[in-house]
């Protein structure tokens, strides 16, 4: 049996399992951030853009799009709120894998439960169904797949397919015709996110499209290719180095991914977050004035140091990607938030000349413990000689940090209120975390236009 067999035929025994509170609770956190970064990217330029180069697309079908007023087919839906999702950069995280799996995932699930008009426990079955296979897939691929790849354009394509096969109940030799199909169309470049462009967001909206477009076609009877992941021309042998096959499956129906996701706490690039946590202990721990700050000294991981690397950025990808200033709006302007990003701080003078003081590097130790660990070690020192200095184990939102759920409400109606408004954003977030008898479409209308 191939590896996509064996997937096929665990999304088939699914349909039967009972998922814990517990497990049912992660994926009502995960909907719900989902929810919040895309209605933060609503209102963008590149979103605004986007909805503009789809207009033919849009007016027909059952489903919401962000930022629109209009409704469109489940296929066009998955791609645009898969791509708006991440624009603003406040999606989930699966640590393991360098990999964000609710904007394909989710997105791709969404759109075919809201046309078929499924309720909220079957999407919240498809969501805990689809991370497990593709967080699972992202994690044996790694670290040499994120050389050169995007994991969430490539493997979101496994997520999108595996929860649209359990929505649509498709069996074993379906399952696997879905994923062995999505598979082949998996694609997103990094060079695309080591430049100021709009790019990166549409790997995740082409993964959502990509995967549930496989599974309508495989119930329609589209066969795929069964070894696309371990075979001699496949995934693994195209997309990285030495995959851990053997790896797959451990502990598989022992327990849950979703229950191991990292939720974001500032809306830039994760990479930056040990920094950005570092420097927040420091700050709450100790007495330092800013104006009094000599110099911060950051040592960090691979990823750190080639993808986070914009120093004084001109624009807000720009920032998103720089820990220089992510870490100096930390200090100067308390959080990384979205006010962090707009043009009145990309050109504020006390961020700027706090850049100037912070030097990135690498550290052999983080660099050792990526990508199970993100960690950073910060060092400020003062002007009177005093050097405070911190070693950030992990990231506060990864599984051994987490937020709670308080924690993620605030971050959640932080992003929503100025889009829908604050009693809007407080009922969203009641209802999904608590609620009982909602429908995917009752869930839309209280985010749509």
């Amino acid at each position: 049996m191939t590896l996509l067999q064996q997937f096929g035929s665990f999304i088939e025994s699914s349909y039967a399992a009972n998922f814990s509170p517990a497990t049912l609770h992660s994926a009502r956190r995960a909907l719900l951030d989902w929810q919040g970064a895309l209605i933060a990217g609503s209102d963008t330029e590149a979103a605004v853009k986007l909805l503009k180069g789809y207009q033919e697309e849009l007016g027909a079908g059952q489903c919401t799009i962000a930022g629109s007023s209009q409704k469109a087919f489940s296929r066009a839906a998955a791609f645009l709120n898969g791509t708006i999702s991440h624009i603003a950069e406040f999606d989930d995280i699966y640590r393991d894998g360098a990999y964000h799996p609710a904007c394909p995932t989710i997105s791709a699930a969404f759109a075919l439960a809201e046309s078929r008009n499924d309720s909220l426990n079957d999407l919240l079955a498809a969501i805990i169904v689809g991370y497990e296979v593709s967080t699972r897939i992202s994690k044996v691929i790694q670290p040499s797949h994120y050389q050169f790849f995007h994991t969430t354009g490539t493997v979101g394509v496994f997520g999108a397919a595996a929860a649209c096969a359990y929505l649509l109940r498709l069996n074993a030799a379906q399952a696997c015709d879905a994923m062995a199909t999505a598979g082949t169309f998996a694609s997103g470049l990094q060079q695309a996110f080591r430049s100021d462009s709009m790019t990166k967001p549409m790997h995740p909206g082409h993964a959502a499209e990509v995967g549930l477009n496989a599974a309508l076609l495989a119930q329609a009877g589209m066969t795929g290719t069964p070894d696309l992941l371990e075979g001699d021309a496949g995934f693994g042998a195209a997309l990285c180095e030495n995959p851990h096959w053997d790896m797959l499956f451990e502990g598989l129906g022992k327990g849950w991914n979703i229950e191991q996701i990292t939720f974001k706490n500032h809306g830039c690039c994760g990479h930056n977050f040990p920094a950005i946590d570092a420097v927040s202990y420091l700050l709450n721990t100790h007495p330092i004035d800013a104006q009094n700050i000599k110099e911060i000294r950051v040592g960090g991981y691979k990823p750190t140091v080639e993808v986070c690397h914009y120093v004084h950025p001109k624009s807000p990808f720009e920032a998103k990607f720089s820990l220089t200033y992510t870490v100096s709006a930390r200090i100067i302007l308390g959080r990384v938030r979205e006010k962090a990003f707009l043009q009145d701080a990309l050109s504020n003078p006390q961020i700027y000349a706090m850049e100037e003081k912070v030097k990135l590097a690498l550290d052999p130790e983080c660099a050792s413990h990526f990508p199970v660990h993100r960690s950073a070690k910060v060092e400020i020192e003062m002007v009177d000689g005093t050097v405070y200095a911190h070693h950030q184990l992990t990231r506060h939102g990864d599984p051994d940090e987490p937020l709670t759920d308080q924690e993620l409400v605030d971050k959640f109606c932080e992003l929503a209120e100025p889009r829908v408004g604050l009693k809007q954003a407080e009922k969203i977030s009641g209802e999904l975390l608590g609620g009982k008898g909602l429908s995917v479409r009752d869930l839309a209308k209280s985010w749509s236009k």
